[in-house]
């Protein structure tokens, strides 16, 4: 489902849908922010929280089609930043969001890396000498803990939806509203 009309409130730039992302061109032919129905209403009262401290969330990705999962692993084969295809992914289950905060006018607040830098820098466990960055990523992950979301442990932004090994990855195509059958 469109995340949008679930929640208006949360900012969305579709990285994979602009030539600002680590390939360097769009590779989706879409440009809205799909995740599974209870990922939305999660995502949802995880702006609830982040209101109450005029804060807010961006969205770089839900949902990815499974050739654009194949195109990544392409490029980068290095399973702690992409999921090989043969394992489905997180993403192409509509159950994974990479995600960061934003201040009340929807600027991005400082982080330790941008998004999609696949150094140490973006793992949890590094520890930023800037303490207002820390202090970003340790806020982003606590609400999205507590809303069901379990953080990967080599980017700070990515989260997966609580249970996510259980769905089943989607073959969808979001420009034409299907699933493609050759590949279930």
């Amino acid at each position: 489902m469109e995340l949008v009309p679930v929640d208006p409130r949360i900012v969305v730039d579709l990285r994979y849908a602009t030539a600002n992302n680590f390939v360097g061109r769009a590779v989706y032919n879409f440009d809205v922010c799909l995740v599974l129905e209870p990922v939305a209403k999660a995502l949802s009262r995880v702006q609830d929280r982040l209101e109450t401290l005029g804060m807010g969330l961006k969205i770089w990705d839900g949902y990815r089609p499974f050739s654009v999962q194949e195109l990544f692993w392409e490029i980068v084969q290095d399973d702690r930043y992409v999921a090989p295809p043969s394992m489905g992914g997180r993403h192409t289950r509509g159950t994974a969001v990479d995600v960061t905060l934003v201040d009340k006018e929807g600027r991005e607040l400082d982080m330790p890396t941008p998004f999609d830098e696949f150094s140490d820098r973006a793992h949890r466990i590094y520890v930023s000498e800037d303490p207002l960055k820390e202090l970003h990523t340790r806020l982003l992950e606590k609400v999205m803990k507590e809303e069901g979301f379990i953080g990967l442990a080599t980017e700070w932004w990515h989260f997966d939806f609580q249970d996510w090994q259980n769905y089943p990855v989607l073959f969808f195509d979001p420009v034409c509203g299907r699933y493609d059958s050759h590949k279930q």
